[in-house]
């Protein structure tokens, strides 16, 4: 099983590599990783075998402290999780020291310092023969310091005793060694104002560094305090999905409304959402409607409508209206629970590029320590002074703090997904993340990825003599009664145009070839070419229609009144409006395109031809799904399977990132390495982008953590003294130190500012219609209504992207009497055919109420 600790202690990379070496010595744990920056602790082992309680007490006994972390239901629930409790009490604790450091740092300096720049001191502190007063009033001053931050002393020299020290380890080292040699001066000028011996006394007054002591322990607690509020911001996201969730829900019980706290609802219990009130868990509107702000979950900046029967997801906001619905999905099963739990788990594993930095803090504190001791041998055998060498030494040692080199990737690794949960991006695992970038094929399932996922009319035709209108009302009327998707399709569309459902009789539905019924009292056949044949129908009239249709993979069926030919409908799977603009993209970025389908081929090469695609394999069952991303595989490819349904779970497992849409199954959700919860295939481009823009990130603090502290330890060791006499003060590296950590921090915080780019491709998509469905009529459209039309083109202002054309889109085609609706986002305009009844202030109207404005109308 795998379980997630929080973990309480760490101060650096060497703390995190420490942790999991003694948890892996523990028998029966498979993989253990400790992030720093989330204080967390992700072990996976035998549940059988082995107990939470083995693991925490060998966690305790490595110096730190361990509990099991909240899970994300109960977080959801009490609208914080353990994490924060954890970072906020250290900010607390640090902001504390901090104070306290400074209150007794500002007269410790003022003493060591004062006489030095020119400031008079209080008569009893100053002359020769005061010194012992005021050296040991420096003593006592840096005593609070000491013991305020004697957690630095405590876990490092602990750490040092098990063989394992840690950044807490240098500075232990560093300070105990300044103290250590103030101690030793004091006792000297005390022997020398004791036997007249003034020389000795002015020696070891120029040689106290309880100021060096106090000034470090206070820098660092600086660093880290603003090392602990920057880290703070990195979690921004999961505390924003955390504040959405809803502390109380009301639920109808024997008929009466009662409001309980959410973690109360179980499934299958009626809740009630009212105008302005967020839903509280996922489930199904039963009664009433509503509509839904679902920008938090889905990143849609466009409220959407529900009614019966529609699902909503928890957190989400009903605008207006009242519904009552089944809850579905409780506690950790609701989507924001799963979103925030896929966040912290990928927070919680390790990228490949951090086992870098592990492996390098894990030896890197020791050999610090040896350079340290050198430094200071070699200087004392050059012939320089005990406080020369003792001074750079401890420089050495407090420079060197691996901070920067611990915190380079989570940090990194946590603004980025937190900011890929923003963009409705689920990365499941730090390693995904990291792998997406470096893709070279990208394998697209055909149903619900690429196209929508269920039937929809493409085409309409109307026999001679036969009104469209009147056409889609009788196939509507005999359709109603079958349960068949193709027959859905025709009904909504009908419904959609407020046509008349009529009543039926005798309704027959005959297999592999359609139904028939009587309408109105007519006898009404609905099929395919053999139902017509068999009934003595002839398509002659329409035939080259359906040829058409056929070759472009759609489903045709006729539909004949009287034993008379009266039109046919065209149905297919349509393509979603981003597919062809993504798929363009991921050509311009030099990857592979593939679509796997078990759909037959005539149907996938249509689509492949629309969209360009270059390799196709059709008609394919889910075993060999995968059997085709092992072949790519094979010949040395990165390969990312991007699917929806139960038969591509085995595709998404079987290769190197599995990319699930939103929308899809369960079953394909668990599979993935990525899940998309848009539904919107642009999102790949956007995963793309933004896993390169991490690992960018994480190379750059990277470099910074190696590059500092290459060049600042030889600085520190005094490499420049004997050309330049340049010597690094122990408190100027203290700063330096405490200031990379910072620097790590806070460049991985301008993930923060990501926005993923899409460069639409001229090429093809230049008057692209969203929704396709061109309706063609024998008789030009003129049996529907003798009004002329005309084309009009709408110059428009404010579109970035596809969703806004397609708000556009869905904008003109609302306005009656508008039809062909071709909007052009390179050209920014929109091309109509419109009514004369259709004037200029309603298309400036609709295109303004949509949020966008019309510069022009030819």
């Amino acid at each position: 099983m795998k379980q997630k600790f929080d973990v309480t202690g760490m101060t650096c990379a060497a703390c995190s590599t420490y942790i999991e070496k003694s948890i892996r010595k523990l028998p029966d744990v498979q993989e253990v990783s400790v992030n720093l920056l989330q204080n967390s602790m992700q072990v996976e082992y035998d549940a059988d075998k082995l107990q939470d309680v083995d693991i925490i007490k060998t966690v305790e006994k490595a110096g730190y402290g361990a509990t099991l972390h909240h899970v994300a239901g109960k977080a959801l629930a009490e609208n914080k999780s353990t994490g924060d409790n954890i970072a906020e009490n250290e900010i607390k604790d640090l902001k504390t020291r901090l104070i306290c450091s400074f209150a007794f740092l500002v007269p410790l300096m003022y003493l060591a310092m004062g006489p030095m720049v020119g400031i008079s001191v209080p008569q009893i502190f100053s002359g020769m023969e005061n010194t012992l007063t005021m050296v040991f009033t420096q003593f006592l001053l840096t005593l609070p310091i000491i013991y305020v931050n004697r957690k630095y002393f405590i876990v490092g020299f602990k750490t040092l005793l098990k063989r394992a020290p840690n950044m807490d380890s240098l500075i232990a080292i560093g300070s105990s060694a300044a103290v250590a040699y103030g101690i030793f001066a004091i006792y000297n000028i005390g022997y020398g104002l004791g036997h007249g011996n003034m020389v000795l006394v002015h020696q070891y007054m120029m040689d106290v560094y309880f100021e060096s002591a106090g000034t470090i322990l206070t820098l660092i607690t600086v660093g880290k305090y603003l090392e602990a509020k920057s880290k703070g911001k990195t979690s921004d996201a999961i505390n924003k999905l955390l504040d959405l969730a809803p502390k109380t829900a009301i639920v109808l019980m024997n008929g009466v409304e009662q409001e309980i706290p959410v973690e109360e609802v179980k499934k299958g219990d009626i809740v009630i959402v009212k105008q302005g009130s967020r839903v509280p868990v996922d489930g199904v509107i039963i009664k009433g409607e509503g509509t839904i702000e679902e920008s938090a979950i889905t990143g849609e900046s466009l409220p959407v409508e529900k009614g019966a029967g529609d699902k909503v997801v928890g957190a989400t906001i009903n605008l207006s209206g009242y519904f009552q619905m089944e809850a579905q999905k409780v506690g950790e099963d609701t989507t924001i629970a799963q979103i925030i739990k896929f966040v912290e788990d990928a927070n919680s594993t390790k990228a490949p590029i951090a086992k870098l930095a592990d492996k390098v803090s894990g030896v890197f504190v020791p050999v610090v320590i040896v350079i340290a001791t050198s430094t200071i041998a070699i200087w004392l055998i050059a012939g320089y002074s005990v406080t020369f060498a003792l001074s750079a030494g401890i420089a050495v040692l407090v420079i060197s703090c691996p901070c920067a080199l611990g915190l380079a990737t989570p940090t990194a690794i946590m603004v980025g997904t937190g900011k890929g949960a923003e963009n409705g991006i689920l990365f499941k695992t730090a390693e995904s993340l990291e792998t997406v970038h470096e893709l070279d094929s990208i394998v697209l399932d055909k149903t619900g990825t690429i196209t929508e996922g269920k039937p929809s009319i493409t085409n309409i035709i109307s026999a001679s003599g036969v009104k469209e209108s009147y056409l889609l009302e009788i196939a509507a009327s005999v359709e109603s009664q079958s349960e068949h998707p193709l027959a859905k399709a025709i009904v909504t569309t009908a419904k959609l145009q407020d046509l008349e459902i009529k009543e039926t009789k005798n309704f027959l539905a005959t297999a592999g070839q359609g139904v028939s019924a009587q309408v109105d009292l007519k006898p009404v056949i609905a099929g395919n070419a053999f139902m017509m044949k068999e009934n003595s129908v002839s398509t002659t009239e329409l035939q080259s229609f359906a040829d058409e249709f056929s070759s472009e993979g759609k489903t045709v069926l006729y539909f004949a009144e009287n034993e008379k030919l009266i039109g046919l409908i065209a149905v297919a799977d349509t393509i979603k409006p981003t597919s062809k603009n993504a798929i363009e993209q991921l050509h311009s970025m030099g990857l592979e395109v593939v679509m796997l389908t078990g759909d037959n081929e005539r149907t996938a090469k249509a689509i492949q031809k629309q969209l360009g695609i270059e390799k196709m394999v059709a008609e394919v069952l889910p075993q060999d799904k995968e059997k085709h991303i092992q072949a790519l595989q094979q010949q040395g490819k990165k390969v990312a399977m991007v699917g929806d349904g139960i038969n591509d779970a085995p595709a998404l497992a079987r290769a190197d990132v599995g990319v699930a849409i939103g929308a899809g199954t369960d079953i394909a959700i668990e599979s993935a390495d990525v899940v998309l919860i848009k539904n919107n295939l642009e999102d790949v481009i956007s995963a793309i982008q933004l896993s390169k823009a991490v690992i960018r990130n994480i190379k750059q603090n990277l470099f910074w953590a190696f590059f500092y502290n290459t060049m600042g330890i030889p600085v520190a060791a005094g490499a420049l003294y004997p050309l330049f006499a340049i010597k690094l003060n122990p408190m100027f590296g203290a700063a330096a130190m405490s200031l990379s950590s910072v620097f790590v921090v806070t460049n991985a915080l301008r993930l923060k500012f990501f926005k993923p780019t899409f460069a639409v491709s001229s090429k093809g998509s230049e008057n692209i219609s969203i929704h396709q469905n061109d309706v063609f009529d024998v008789n030009d459209n003129k049996n529907e209504s003798e009004e002329s039309t005309m084309n009009k083109t709408i110059k428009i202002e404010g579109m970035d992207c596809m969703h806004c054309v397609r708000h556009v889109t869905e904008a003109l085609e609302a306005i009656e009497n508008v039809s062909d609706v071709n909007v052009s986002l390179e050209d920014n305009n929109a091309i109509i055919n419109a009514a004369e009844s259709v004037t200029d202030e309603m298309i400036y109207a609709a295109v303004a109420d949509a949020g966008y404005s019309v510069t022009g109308i030819e």
